[in-house]
């Protein structure tokens, strides 16, 4: 089942042009989204997110039409996001800020304690929960944001550069529960880290120029890698850097 319909979609910052007549969908499971520094990934995020406007295109979310404000509120309910920085109050505790983004999130209130409770120990948090944010670490800091992220058990999850700040230990950890999200829910991963998305995810998109460069499994792209000699250390390394060229070879054509 198709959750996000992205047509036509069109994003410009001044004169620059982010996203460029994209056309892709995602379904139930774990997306990583690729793309080298000013693809337009984050861009992709924004809209989907619904803090930022397309210049043009059509996006549907849920059944919903992000275009109709009505919509756009009732899928927020539904949606979990974090941004690449993300805002917080260093002087509340990793317990006070989740439940105010469960809160903003217009959840139950009934059902909130058990909620954050719950997100917060499975970002590993669990001994923190009472900690001030402005105590913790910066690893910690980036799992406050997950847990914020997954306090809702959102239908869509949004994350943008996820792993920034977390050691080798807690990046494993946390494929492991992406792919534990995935299951119930569409999760799109937009990283720089080619090896967590081999590890996690269901389904690569590449991003170049602000359009669509490849379409494919993890193992699909490290195929690709392998067949036409791509550079890199890891396997889907190499297929992400054949599928770029290969992109740029057709887009001078």
């Amino acid at each position: 089942m198709t959750t996000i319909q992205v047509a036509g979609l069109h994003v410009r910052h001044r004169k620059t042009v982010a996203l460029d007549s994209l056309d892709v969908d995602f379904g139930r499971g774990v997306h990583g989204l690729l793309g080298p520094n000013g693809a337009g990934k984050t861009s992709l995020i924004r809209v989907l997110a619904t803090v930022a406007a397309p210049t043009g295109g059509r996006v549907r979310m849920l059944g919903e039409d992000l275009a109709d404000p009505r919509a756009r509120t009732e899928v927020r309910r539904r949606l979990g996001y974090l941004p690449q920085e993300f805002g917080y109050y260093p002087g509340f505790t990793v317990r006070e800020f989740v439940a105010y983004m469960a809160w903003l999130k217009e959840m139950p209130a009934a059902a909130t304690p058990a909620a954050v409770e719950r997100a917060v120990e499975r970002v590993g948090l669990a001994d923190r929960i009472d900690a001030r944010i402005r105590t913790l670490s910066g690893g910690m800091v980036r799992r406050v944001g997950i847990a914020q992220a997954i306090v809702n058990d959102p239908a869509v999850l949004l994350l943008d550069e996820p792993t920034a700040g977390l050691d080798p230990e807690q990046r494993v950890e946390f494929r492991e529960l992406l792919r534990e999200l995935g299951a119930g829910a569409t999760v799109l991963v937009s990283t720089h880290l080619v090896e967590d998305v081999a590890a996690a995810c269901t389904e690569v998109t590449l991003i170049a120029d602000g359009r669509l460069a490849y379409r494919g499994t993890p193992d699909a792209l490290s195929a690709l890698g392998a067949a036409a000699d791509g550079v890199g250390d890891h396997p889907i390394e190499r297929g992400y850097t054949a599928a770029l060229r290969a992109h740029r070879e057709v887009a001078v054509r």
